[in-house]
């Protein structure tokens, strides 16, 4: 049997040392190495990883910030790669679609220094709006994407990346996976090796891109591609395994080890480089066996080019276009290929899953915000973050969720096609700098009669805790100027703002209410810190007089996980009872007791 070079294998080790390493954490380090100067993101799972990373390493050897957007992320790499640095943007595959403006303008430019942009995909859609495929703006844009299949390859794709960035003069796309992102395992890590410096390019007709010059780099993009398919075929991180040849699979990322788990003696073409392809490297393959599969997550882009070429090849059809894959994936779908024979009927017993459907924290500020969007009535136009979770019951708090910043925008639209209901957007901190600004402006400037909820837990919650320009820390902790809410609406010209306090449950009613009232542009601000990031927050919890307790369920609303039901019964109904394990002490449970039998378990300190 041929026995392939091990898929955690290096292209070149530097060092004997071996670290575990999430794939994250190896393209962090593989950008350190690779002499990265300056490397920017907007947070997003799975990605966050790859700048918090990259801010441990020293502030000498390189600049790491994050940035109000994924967009203005691209835009720093890029002004660092135009005088001559190595840089890197970081973000999850919807960041993508963020940054594609200022993308598919420097696929033209080209770069000076090495740019590469790190974009995490999400299949199976574990904390996502939905499930893209980034190699898609790899064709788009006709620029490289490089898929590791490992920790290791991460690291030294990364460094790859920087140099097939100055050789080839573009951009390249380093694609990770959630699986990639966040599985770990050892690799061999490097020394830093940044490159000679670099001047700055003094050519307008390639920096820039009115009409004219655009023309002519037009062309230089698609001679690039041809060397660049030139190249790859024979690039060493393309590489053909060859043994039983009655049939051979084509794959790249982490569809490899599947691969070679579920048919360790198949021949395998390994992709290094999903884009572009090399039509001299497929044929190759595809003439030593006797039928093809391709098993790529998450669209059939290599299929349609083997396809093209004109070979009958298998892929879609046995494995999905949907979903993550794993190796019981990919050994179902070669079941019903009928290269694998169907597994024996598990006759024995199976444990059923339980369901926990995801919530809000115990005492997150944001669930008062939800009971009174929820007691107003109005149409609710929701956006990305923690928050989003409102929508589940007992909230029901949001009608709508579209992409980062859509709720302003939504409520707008809402509001100027004539809905009768009260409109209300939500949006957090992080959002509203994020892409919130602009719609807010656009509400203002055309007069619409909307309610802006700003919910401000002072952090970037849904992705773990990540500073922001409304927190007053940069990327590293070092203390930053800090955005004043009030005094940027009201630069934008909103008239009526006023700020909350989250835990004040009837003062959030009220000033809802009245937001609600008022004609044209309102905005609350609902202001308290997040109950886990940085720190966790917790006071003295909240117990239940049992005896008290009419079980009238009231207490339920907030869909608080520290809250459950008891053993005891009162009227056929449950009573309640609090963990004092997951309660902080928030008391809005007992703001919303109907008979005052929630009290604190020690005395309330301010």
């Amino acid at each position: 049997m041929h026995t392939p070079r091990s898929a955690t294998e290096p292209l070149s080790r530097d060092s004997s040392e071996l670290r575990p390493l999430t794939g994250n954490e190896a393209i962090a380090r593989g950008a350190w190495e690779a002499g990265v100067k300056v490397a920017a993101a907007y947070p997003g799972t799975p990605s966050t990883e790859i700048l918090e990373n990259l801010a441990t390493y020293p502030a000498e050897d390189i600049h790491a910030q994050w940035s109000t957007n994924e967009k203005v992320a691209l835009d720093v790499a890029i002004g660092a790669s135009f005088v001559g640095q190595r840089a890197l943007c970081a973000m999850k595959h919807v960041g993508l679609n963020v940054a594609a403006d200022a993308f598919m303008t420097v696929a033209y430019i080209g770069v000076n220094g090495g740019l590469v942009m790190t974009v995490c995909d999400d299949p199976g859609i574990h904390s996502s709006q939905n499930e893209q495929d980034s190699r898609i703006y790899g064709m788009l844009g006709t620029v490289p994407v490089l898929e590791p299949s490992d920790a290791q390859e991460a690291l030294d794709y990364t460094k790859l990346a920087f140099e097939l960035s100055e050789q080839f003069d573009t951009p390249v796309i380093l694609r990770g996976t959630t699986r990639l992102s966040h599985t770990r395992s050892p690799v061999a890590v490097g020394e830093r090796n940044p490159p000679p410096a670099r001047s700055f390019i003094e050519q307008p007709s390639k920096n820039v891109m009115i009409p004219a010059h655009a023309r002519g780099r037009h062309v230089v993009v698609l001679q690039r591609e041809a060397k660049l398919k030139e190249y790859l075929a024979s690039a060493p991180i393309n590489r053909m395994e060859i043994d039983d040849t009655s049939f051979g699979v084509i794959t790249a990322g982490t569809c490899y080890p599947y691969v070679r788990e579920v048919l360790p003696n198949a021949s395998v073409l390994k992709l290094g480089a999903s884009w572009p392809l090399s039509e001299q490297l497929l044929r190759e393959f595809c003439s030593k066996v006797d039928r093809v599969f391709v098993v790529e997550e998450l669209e059939p882009i290599i299929e349609k080019e083997v396809a093209a070429l004109g070979f009958k090849v298998a892929g879609k059809e046995f494995f999905p276009r949907n979903g993550e894959f794993s190796p019981e994936v990919v050994r179902a779908g070669f079941v019903k290929a009928g290269i694998l024979p169907a597994p024996p009927l598990d006759n024995g017993w199976t444990p059923e899953l339980v369901i926990r459907p995801p919530v809000l924290c115990a005492g997150c500020p944001h669930t008062s915000s939800f009971l009174a969007v929820r007691a107003s009535g109005a149409r609710v136009a929701g956006d990305i973050g923690c928050y989003t979770l409102g929508c589940l019951d007992p909230l029901r708090g949001l009608d709508t969720c579209v992409a980062m910043g859509s709720s302003i925008g939504n409520a707008v639209g809402m509001a100027k096609a004539g809905e009768t209901k009260p409109i209300v957007a939500t949006i957090g901190d992080s959002t509203f700098l994020h892409a919130g600004l602009p719609a807010l402006i656009d509400a203002v400037y055309n007069g619409a009669n909307i309610a802006v909820m700003l919910l401000d837990n002072h952090i970037t919650a849904m992705t773990g805790g990540q500073e922001h320009p409304g927190t007053g820390k940069t990327l590293r902790g070092e203390p930053a100027p800090r955005v004043d809410y009030e005094a940027l609406i009201k630069a934008i010209g909103v008239k009526w703002v006023r700020t909350v306090d989250s835990y004040d449950l009837a003062a959030v009613h009220q000033s809802l209410r009245e937001a609600i009232a008022y004609r044209g542009v309102a905005v609350l601000i609902s202001n308290r810190p997040c109950v886990l990031d940085p720190v966790k927050i917790k006071g003295p919890p909240l117990q239940v007089v049992t005896e008290q307790c009419t079980a009238c369920q009231s207490c339920m609303n907030l869909g608080c996980p520290a809250l459950t039901w008891s053993d005891q019964w009162f009227e056929g109904r449950h009573r309640v009872q609090i963990d004092p394990a997951l309660c902080i002490g928030c008391t809005l449970c007992a703001q919303v007791c109907t008979i005052d039998c929630i009290k604190p378990t020690a005395p309330v300190t301010a």
